[in-house]
């Protein structure tokens, strides 16, 4: 038993040997790792300034920036959340933020950060600090209209222009006269904005994809003020800023924000790109509208043989150019297919309009701006939009054709033929105006508003029109 004690013992001196031997080595190796990982990355890592990690959450991925304050350096470290960075994965790049965005051909936009003043009075904003000042390459300067038609000369002939200057040097900013906790945005209320179409198109929606991020904590400076427009989507605005909106145009103090975005950016007439847009949809959008107004009816009726309630139809009457001349026709037939029809030309009062759109399950009307409405339709609801005689199809699939399934609807077109366009009453059918519209208009949109928008009706042909409306049953029954 002794001996074999003494062997035992003799084993475990030479294990414990064995195992400091490897312990050391193990030491050895990581000190040599860490050596080399230093001395590759001591560009990035000296001096680390821990006391300015900013942490930034988006969407897609989370951001760790550090600003190195003797360099004015700052390094991007990102672990993504898509699907080509792998789980654990880092990425280091170096971030070169530009001021301001001159090169895109439908908007101009700024997104300062740092110390950002605004004189509205003389349309002057002023960059005193920034850590994007290093992204300057020589320009320090620029003259920016804050609104998303820039290829349009007629719609930008107004609007108000600001000149954004960054001091550098001895140059000094004007005194802050009001100091803001939140960021803000500058958009213009000019263009085409009385019109309902250009209202969403060209700054409700831009200014919700612009703002959202700020989740209500952002301030609107708007130029080219138009009170009765900010009244009448007052709800919409109040969803997407807690603060009160400036006149900045007639305002003589000093603002002075952390950040200041100038201008909106504009994919296309009632649409937003997600992939370019930071995830933003127009889903997102019409939840807004939601919220806004109180909306009841989140989906359209589906009809199945147990339903009892009959699908509503909504009929947009228009004065003036582009009526329906026999509206009370084509209600009747509607109804005799089963549907309960509504009637209107819209209402002055948003919100008020916006229940009886979204109580609605198929919209009906002549290409026009009423159609804009339909952002307020429940979701796979029906637009069927009319198109005059003329040439209407692009300008009506771009429109609103197109824009309906970004936002979960349904849509149906139909083409009049010329003997239900009031055009007939002034023009034979060998007069090229009805014979062959292009060469009338030949892409010349004044001479296609004046005579194929601004004096035409429709008679609709409510037995031909009647395919359309099963059709619409039918995309009911689904």
């Amino acid at each position: 038993m002794s001996k074999m004690a003494s062997n035992r013992s003799v084993i475990a001196k030479r294990f414990s040997w064995y195992e400091q031997k490897i312990g050391n080595w193990v030491i050895l190796f990581y000190f040599i790792l860490a050596l080399s990982s230093v001395t590759l990355l001591k560009p990035y890592l000296d001096p680390l300034p821990i006391s300015n990690l900013q942490l930034s959450m988006g969407t897609d991925h989370t951001k760790l920036v550090i600003e190195d304050t003797n360099s004015s350096q700052k390094l991007n470290l990102s672990s993504s959340l898509q699907p080509s960075v792998s789980s654990g994965e880092v990425i280091l790049k170096q971030e070169r933020k530009p001021i301001c965005n001159v090169s895109d051909p439908r908007f101009d936009i700024c997104d300062i950060e740092g110390d950002v003043r605004i004189h509205g009075n003389s349309s002057s904003i002023f960059i005193a600090s920034s850590s994007q000042m290093d992204a300057l390459e020589g320009n320090k300067s620029w003259l920016i209209k804050p609104h998303p038609r820039k290829g349009d000369p007629n719609a930008m002939r107004f609007i108000r222009e600001f000149s954004v200057k960054a001091i550098v040097g001895q140059e000094e900013a004007p005194p802050c006269s009001v100091y803001h906790s939140v960021p803000a945005v500058v958009f213009s209320h000019g263009g085409y904005s009385r019109n309902l179409f250009h209202s969403f198109s060209d700054v409700l929606i831009p200014v919700f994809e612009t703002s959202a991020q700020f989740q209500g904590e952002v301030q609107f400076l708007v130029t080219n003020f138009e009170k009765h427009l900010i009244i009448k989507f007052q709800a919409i605005l109040k969803q997407l800023s807690n603060y009160e909106i400036i006149d900045i145009d007639s305002d003589d103090q000093v603002h002075c924000y952390p950040r200041m975005i100038v201008g909106v950016k504009f994919y296309k007439d009632l649409k937003i790109d997600p992939f370019i847009s930071n995830g933003y949809s127009m889903k997102m959008f019409r939840q807004l509208l939601i919220n806004a107004y109180s909306l009841k009816k989140f989906t359209a009726i589906k009809i199945s043989p147990d339903t009892q309630e009959k699908p509503r139809l909504l009929i947009l009457s228009r004065k003036g150019s582009r009526s329906f001349m026999n509206v009370d026709e084509i209600a009747e037939m509607a109804k005799s297919l089963g549907f309960e029809v509504v009637v209107s030309e819209g209402m002055k009062n948003m919100e008020e309009f916006s229940h009886v759109v979204n109580s609605c399950d198929v919209m009906l009307g002549v290409h026009g701006a009423g159609l804009t409405n339909m952002v307020f339709l429940p979701t796979n609801a029906i637009l069927i939009q009319v198109l005059p005689w003329g040439g209407f199809d692009w300008v009506a699939s771009n429109c609103y054709g197109q824009p309906p399934l970004g936002m979960d609807l349904r849509y149906l077109i139909y083409k009049i033929k010329e003997e239900e366009s009031s055009l007939l009453q002034k023009y034979t059918l060998d007069d090229p105006v009805i014979k062959d519209p292009t060469s009338i208009h030949k892409h010349n949109w004044n001479q296609f508003q004046s005579v194929y928008m601004d004096k035409q009706n429709v008679k609709i042909d409510v037995g031909r029109f009647r395919a359309t409306l099963l059709e619409a049953l039918e995309l009911l029954h689904h």
